[in-house]
């Protein structure tokens, strides 16, 4: 058997012009297994005599066996067994950063990023909306996590989360792929008008609540809150009025019912799976109150729902691929509190969404160095896959950034954004430097951002095109590309050293 050095070296000898992954180079038994990109395709290879069941060819190079292993589904799933580091587990209640990575190509670069940190990286996250609309599977997205793993040599652990998940069905889905956090997102039950409802009414619509679920009745919830003294960790003290209880009461009730039962489902049908579970409910119209955030946690904790971590509707605006719009004074005020909150109900970390690009809250949370935290992103690791298009490949970036203004308007109806396709300048005459710069301007990282679904999946041939000229611009120029991505997320995550 030759040496890890001896293997690369012959290797490289008999192809000179394959790049070979150094960190992924690893030694087990009688064996010798790394990875290389040959042309565009990526394989792994494995010198000496044991392959492990992975599908392959015999490649001889001066007399010694080489195999060559394309990367599919059936050997991922074999790498997985073999190297359990490539496999997803709970990261738990630490600093953690969500990594979406739509194109299945940007998981090396984030883990070179999040490597410089404490933070765990959550390396596969794909929403069920995601899925459909890049026309992947939720298999692959966890595929290309784990060989990003192996290829970077990452043993420390990473997550994969079902992101926003409504339905049974959802979690199955991500659960037969290998998921291991689930992200509950109970939207289609948020009664969004409670507030403005009298006290008459909300009386009369609570009664309708499915009160065996919550285990509890009407009249006894209202007496024991009426009555309880909530007084927080940091000192603040809640006082809510009967009407706010009720409102509370009526905008989450069946929130509150639907992850209780979503969560049995997870711990009836799936006992000896690991999990973790998140609940959103950032996807409402107005922030959600500190006494709503108490409300829940208590109620769920009451119900023996375990949270690692729980995502409120902050104040201001997180708009998708562009910075907090708001005021940050007040965010950090009513974070703190938000913080007192989650470490009295087990401490679960307040969880970031539309988290991409938020740099002024990254400082904010950074600097308070308090409680965990966790990020989510996703849209702008697309849009840097797009700046580095717009650098190599400029005539192909101006037609995917003219499509997507035509799709704007459609492509936007499930987004909460603001951007103006009006507003991005004419690129016809646009030099590279230029087209570059443009991916700075918060209308035109909105206008990418909501159409990637488009672009990537969907319209027929057009989409079929543009993905695989995108996909082997990516490859054609992978170093610049991955150089991007860590610079980007370099970015993110620099404010929280702090707290990491």
């Amino acid at each position: 058997m030759m040496n890890s050095l001896e293997a690369v070296k012959t290797y490289r000898k008999k192809f000179p012009e394959a790049v070979i992954y150094p960190d992924s180079v690893t030694a087990q038994e009688d064996s010798v297994l790394f990875m290389v990109r040959l042309g565009q395709d990526p394989f792994l290879v494995i010198s000496g005599s044991n392959f492990y069941n992975f599908d392959g060819e015999n490649v001889d190079i001066y007399g010694q066996s080489f195999f060559k292993c394309a990367l599919t589904h059936k050997n991922a799933i074999v790498l997985r067994k073999q190297f359990p580091f490539t496999k997803p587990v709970p990261i738990g209640k630490e600093n953690s950063y969500g990594l979406g990575d739509r194109l299945g190509n940007a998981g090396a670069a984030h883990l070179k990023a999040i490597r410089k940190t404490s933070f765990k990286p959550v390396l596969a996250q794909q929403s069920i909306r995601e899925l459909e609309r890049t026309g992947r599977t939720a298999a692959e997205v966890l595929d290309a996590a784990g060989w990003a793993a192996f290829r970077e040599g990452y043993r420390d652990g990473f997550g994969a989360d079902g992101d926003h998940l409504k339905t049974t069905e959802d979690i199955d889905l991500m659960m037969k792929a290998g998921y291991t956090m689930f992200t509950i997102d109970p939207s289609n039950f948020v009664v969004n008008e409670a507030a403005e409802l009298s006290e008459h009414e909300l009386l009369s619509r609570t009664e309708k609540l499915p009160w065996q679920i919550l285990q509890t009745e009407q009249t006894a919830f209202l007496n024991e809150w009426h009555s309880r003294e909530v007084s927080l960790p940091d000192g603040y003290s809640l006082n809510p009025s009967r009407k706010e209880i009720l409102a509370g009461l009526l905008k989450y009730g069946n929130v509150i019912a639907h992850t209780k039962m979503l969560a049995e489902y997870i711990n009836e049908t799936y006992p000896n799976h690991p999990s973790e579970l998140e609940l959103s409910v950032d996807e409402t119209d107005k922030p959600t109150t500190l006494f709503e955030h108490y409300l829940i946690s208590s109620e769920l904790q009451r119900l023996g729902v375990e949270l690692v971590s729980l995502a409120p509707r902050f104040c201001g605006d997180f708009e998708k691929g562009v910075d907090y719009r708001g005021d940050l004074e007040q965010f950090k005020k009513e974070y703190l509190h938000h913080l007192a909150i989650a470490k009295q109900f087990g401490g679960y970390k307040l969880s970031i969404h539309s988290g991409s690009d938020k740099f002024s809250v990254y400082r904010v949370i950074g600097s308070i160095n308090k409680g965990a935290v966790h990020v989510k992103t996703a849209g702008t690791s697309y849009l840097e896959a797009l700046r580095t298009v717009a650098k190599v490949n400029p005539s192909l970036f101006r037609e995917i950034l003219e499509f997507s203004k035509t799709q704007f308007e459609t492509d936007k109806k499930t987004y909460h954004i603001s951007g103006r396709p009006e507003q991005i300048p004419d690129v016809d005459t646009m030099r590279p430097e230029q087209l570059q710069e443009l991916l700075d301007h918060d209308d035109t990282r909105q206008v990418l951002h909501v159409a990637y679904g488009s672009v990537l999946h969907g319209h027929g041939e057009t989409s079929k095109r543009f993905k695989k000229d995108l996909m082997k611009t990516l490859r054609d120029f992978e170093e610049l590309y991955e150089q991007n991505l860590e610079y980007h997320f370099d970015r993110h995550l620099e404010p929280f050293k702090i707290n990491g």
